[in-house]
């Protein structure tokens, strides 16, 4: 797992002591409406949101299905989803849903799997689900503009069986905002070049649930699970589960063999989930951490005595993956170059400073492998089956969290030493200086994006693409 300690935020720009109190955490709901020919209907809409609890102004948001976050899909392993989509925003968007394995055609990855979906039109999505998990979709059109606005929502694979009750299986969407001295939305600073080409867009405020500074009910005696999905634009959580008694038992929706205890700060960037299970002893209130230098609490859980005991620990199966041939690969690097802080020096081996500030006109701050943005031709092709292994190399100033569609990989190493837990993952951390390979079976046909999760990046030149015949 990687560890890291970060000091850029401070209790005084994120956490403010103006809210008069704290608000008990809504599980996202289970809310959506099936037409007669058996589609859930998912519609995104403006609406307005209080971000900063009661002392703040209603912010202007995008929204699904009127809900922040948007409304938790959640269906048994195996079965056919089947959701129907209505635009009714002023510019086109389409629906991603991160982490599945799923139909290339079903991606919705507007401009390459599907046309995006204009202002007023409907597209319907129709997919099977191979893997139980925590997973979750957003606004794939624009996505560095949608879902920063509040485009997102949890989308939860059950096991066969059911392990946890419903009041102990438990969905935090975590998102943190940029808020104005009202606390309200500054939506002025949408696609500023200064995040695009640093760190990316982070906010001043935590949200969970859409709630600030909520209570999360917990029943004494008591296993629960805890999925955490970090939806924000830029912004890495760095957590403490072993702080509030919990141990770690999946990453990106694949469940491990042995719950972990976990020491130390563990990463969660934008687009990574984190399953944990934690059983308190005791009535009364745990802290809910964030790690700036020093903790704080960004959230409660509110402890309640339980009529009795509740049931032993018994974690969910194993999802069952094509296990990468080490031995025989496509291998292919992944070089990061470019951004703020000196980065863009490393462009002009290969450009005269005028093609350098013609990017920079465009809005492209960032390269892979020599390249900004979208080719015409893919990064790499495979065949279907095939093993590859990928290599990336940070060679920025800034962190990324690179996320391959349509797979999941293996973890391999970081820095040449190999990993201790060779996961699964669907999106990797990557710090400055760093390199990180990781390897998949490229066995899912059609056209796949790898690009970072850091949205402004992405936009602005860390996005490309590779086929599967």
């Amino acid at each position: 797992m990687h560890m890291s300690r970060r000091t850029n935020l401070n209790r005084r720009t994120f956490l403010r002591t103006a809210l008069s109190g704290c608000a008990a955490v809504a599980a996202p709901q289970f809310s959506l409406a099936k037409t007669t020919d058996g589609f859930l209907e998912l519609t995104a809409a403006k609406g307005q949101v209080r971000l900063y609890g009661a002392n703040g102004g209603q912010s202007d948001l995008w929204l699904y299905n009127g809900r922040l976050p948007g409304p938790e899909i959640r269906v048994k392993r195996g079965e056919r989803v089947r959701v129907r989509f209505k635009n009714e925003l002023d510019e086109p968007s389409s629906v991603h849903w991160h982490g599945i394995r799923i139909d290339n055609s079903m991606d919705g990855v507007a401009g390459m799997t599907q046309p995006p979906v204009q202002p007023g039109e409907v597209f319907d999505y129709e997919f099977l689900t191979p893997d139980a998990g925590t997973y979750w979709y957003h606004a794939h059109n624009m996505s560095w503009n949608q879902v920063p606005r509040g485009l997102s929502g949890p989308l939860i694979i059950e096991d066969d069986e059911t392990l946890f009750s419903q009041d102990t299986d438990i969905t935090l969407v975590l998102s943190d905002w940029r808020l104005d001295e009202n606390g309200i939305l500054d939506t002025a600073s949408f696609g500023a070049r200064h995040d695009f080409s640093h760190a990316g867009r982070l906010g001043n405020w935590l949200t969970i649930n859409g709630t600030s500074l909520p209570d999360i009910p917990l029943k004494k005696g008591h296993w629960h699970r805890v999925r955490l999905i970090n939806t924000s634009a830029s912004r890495i959580l760095d957590l403490a589960p072993e702080r509030f008694g919990a141990k770690l038992i999946g990453l990106d929706g694949q469940t491990f063999n042995a719950p972990r205890d976990m020491p130390g700060t563990v990463q969660l960037a934008p687009a990574q989930r984190m399953d944990l299970v934690l059983r308190p002893e005791a009535t009364g209130t745990i802290p809910f951490e964030m790690m700036t230098g020093r903790p704080f609490a960004f959230a409660n859980f509110q402890v309640k005595d339980a009529e009795s005991e509740g049931p032993s620990l018994r974690l969910p199966p194993v999802n069952t993956l094509p296990e990468p041939d080490l031995q025989d690969a496509l291998e292919m690097p992944l070089l990061m170059e470019g951004g703020a802080m000196g980065g863009m020096r490393s462009l002009l081996r290969d450009r005269t400073e005028d093609e350098l500030r013609q990017m920079m006109q465009d809005g492209l701050f960032w390269t892979f492998n020599g390249t900004s943005g979208m080719q015409d031709a893919p990064m790499f092709s495979a065949k279907r089956g095939e093993t590859v292994v990928l290599e990336s190399r940070n060679d920025t100033s800034f962190a990324h969290a690179m996320h391959v569609h349509g797979h999941h990989f293996r973890l391999l190493e970081r820095n040449g030493e190999p990993l201790e837990h060779q996961d699964w993952r669907d999106t990797f951390t990557t710090d400055p200086g760093e390199t990180v390979k990781i390897a998949f079976v490229a066995d899912n046909p059609g056209k796949w994006l790898i690009h970072c999760h850091m949205l402004g990046h992405a936009v602005s030149g860390m996005m490309t693409w590779f086929e599967v015949s």
